[in-house]
């Protein structure tokens, strides 16, 4: 059973407060996982951004919802039960509980009414991610709007990266291994297979330095085998042990077994996790937008007088 979205969650998760007592969010989310029979992957799966699971923010939202309408009141830190209010609705026997059945209690709809004044000064692209049709929480939307906005930059930063030269290119690489923390370098100059495009001094004295080869290939032309072989032999040549191979393309599904063979240290970067490393370390990219999100600050209202 795939993971139930927050409005599906809400009816059991009120049900599940019958007894009047308090229940922690914790809880809450073991007993719906329990009630849908999820997996232990599904249990584990995490939001786009890492930070909560995908069923912890969901069963989140469904007592975010149903506190606003007032089905369900937060007593301490963490904690929360069901209300009167809430004991009537379910005595009512609903089919479901959802958006549209909360909007029956005004403070729902209060609560409604200020998300859409937020939303209506946002750009037109964030009002329609934020749209109540969908079955998605504001947290899952937001992720899954930054992801399409991140795919998009990096599928043009690829088409920017190919059209360009060689040379430009390779200066790319040098810059980008530059910030991450590898090192100052240079591009040497040199063509051919299995000669080297640049290098970078992981110490003042270039003692320990690594090599690097940059191929700037359209999508449909493959690193090849041979490639890869001659790049480890200019390694041996060059007295080197670390060594960077990137392209704007592809390496064969064998990739990596070809370069185990050999006892150095050597790192391949496609096309896509080069864009996601300039994307990272801000290479041919800037912050266009920056949306800070807010949260209740639970210690500020804690009295200790």
């Amino acid at each position: 059973m795939p993971i139930p979205d927050y409005e599906t969650i809400m009816l059991p998760l009120l049900k599940s407060l019958e007894d009047r007592k308090e229940h922690s969010l914790r809880d809450a989310v073991s007993f719906i996982s329990d009630q849908f029979n999820l997996t232990e992957d599904e249990r584990n799966e995490k939001l786009p951004s890492g930070g909560q699971t995908v069923i912890y923010n969901r069963v989140g939202w469904a007592r975010t919802y149903m506190s606003k309408a007032g089905l369900i009141a937060r007593t301490k830190r963490g904690a929360f039960k069901i209300t009167e209010r809430g004991l009537d609705a379910l005595r009512a026997n609903p089919k479901e509980i959802n958006g549209k059945y909360l909007e029956q209690y005004p403070e729902f709809v209060e609560f409604q009414q200020l998300k859409r004044a937020q939303v209506s000064k946002s750009p037109q692209s964030l009002q329609e991610m934020l749209d109540d049709r969908s079955e998605k929480t504001p947290d899952e939307l937001i992720a899954d709007g930054y992801l399409k906005i991140r795919a998009s930059v990096a599928s043009e930063l690829l088409d920017r990266v190919r059209n360009n030269t060689p040379q430009f290119f390779e200066k790319v690489v040098l810059l980008l291994l530059g910030k991450m923390g590898y090192g100052e370098g240079s591009v040497t100059g040199r063509s051919g297979d299995g000669g080297i495009d640049g290098l970078v001094n992981q110490d003042k004295l270039g003692l320990d330095k690594i090599l690097f080869q940059a191929k700037k290939y359209a999508a449909t032309t493959v690193v090849t085998q041979s490639m890869l072989r001659d790049f480890v032999g200019t390694l041996d040549l060059n007295g080197a042990n670390k060594g960077v191979f990137i392209t704007t393309s592809k390496f064969p599904s064998n990739a990596q077994d070809t370069i185990s063979r050999s006892h150095k240290s050597i790192v391949l970067i496609d096309g896509a996790k080069l864009v996601q490393l300039m994307i990272d370390y801000d290479l041919g990219v800037n912050t266009h937008t920056t949306y800070e999100i807010k949260q209740i600050d639970s210690d500020f209202f804690i009295d200790d007088e």
